[in-house]
């Protein structure tokens, strides 16, 4: 039910504004999410749902979704020149702090038995900036991680998990569901709180608002809203170099 809510409340308006013809020239997103690992305690149970949502929100925003489930940490970094093709990458896994940077977790890994299964989220800027990635200067790149970045304990059926983030040049944006030293959440049957305040906002004002206004309404809804989980969580934005206004739908 809520997604044909959501499908018919952003539908009418782009079919109102004549926008849909416009966002097919968006390009390529990267969506990787991580659900079955090796050990089952680390399983994303609900990650599932996030994956739809992510992708469904992706194609309606007129992206072409390259979606990978499952990867190793030794995998991510092979998606890394792949994401040289795109300006949307989204990735939603297990993540820790390790000798002072954000990793995202592989499948594979276990903290004593195969504690090398990481991917060091700075690689993902590296590669995306100005010396590596010259096709992608002066083009934004829109960076969002569901994890945690190290603390917390579980809550009910919310599941601690690891954000990560690192970046140097201009042109990016990097949205996090969680600030450091925070455990992020997903509930086993709705997904995580970030990706469905992400869908909610982008919804009702992605054909209106400019990305970063667009966060700004995401960070004050996970404010201000208790509904989705007894504890106040807040997404970060980190080391974000935006100069100019980045609309999904330019030339309105």
């Amino acid at each position: 039910i809520l997604r044909i809510l959501r499908i018919g409340r952003i539908g009418s308006v782009w079919n109102q504004q004549g926008l849909r013809a416009r966002s097919q020239r968006k390009g390529s997103a990267l969506l990787i999410t991580n659900i079955v690992c090796d050990y089952e305690e680390n399983n994303r149970y609900g990650a599932e749902i996030d994956e739809e949502n992510m992708e469904w929100l992706l194609r309606t925003l007129g992206y072409h979704v390259v979606k990978r489930r499952n990867l190793s940490g030794e995998v991510h970094k092979q998606y890394s020149s792949l994401m040289k093709l795109l300006t949307f990458v989204v990735i939603m896994s297990h993540g820790e702090r390790i000798d002072n940077r954000d990793a995202i977790l592989g499948v594979h890994y276990h903290q004593s038995r195969n504690p090398n299964d990481v991917y060091f989220v700075d690689k993902t800027f590296s590669h995306l900036n100005s010396e590596n990635c010259p096709a992608l200067i002066d083009k934004q790149k829109v960076i969002l991680i569901q994890a945690c970045r190290g603390g917390g304990v579980e809550v009910r059926d919310q599941v601690p998990e690891s954000d990560s983030w690192v970046h140097r040049e201009k042109d990016f944006v990097c949205f996090m569901s969680t600030i450091p030293d925070t455990a992020s959440y997903r509930n086993t049957k709705t997904g995580s709180h970030f990706i469905n305040y992400i869908l909610d906002v982008f919804c009702e004002w992605a054909h209106k608002d400019e990305i970063m206004e667009l966060f700004r309404k995401v960070t004050n809804r996970m404010a201000t809203c208790p509904g989705r989980t007894k504890d106040k969580l807040l997404p970060g934005l980190e080391r974000t170099y935006l100069p100019k206004k980045f609309y999904l739908f330019p030339g309105l």
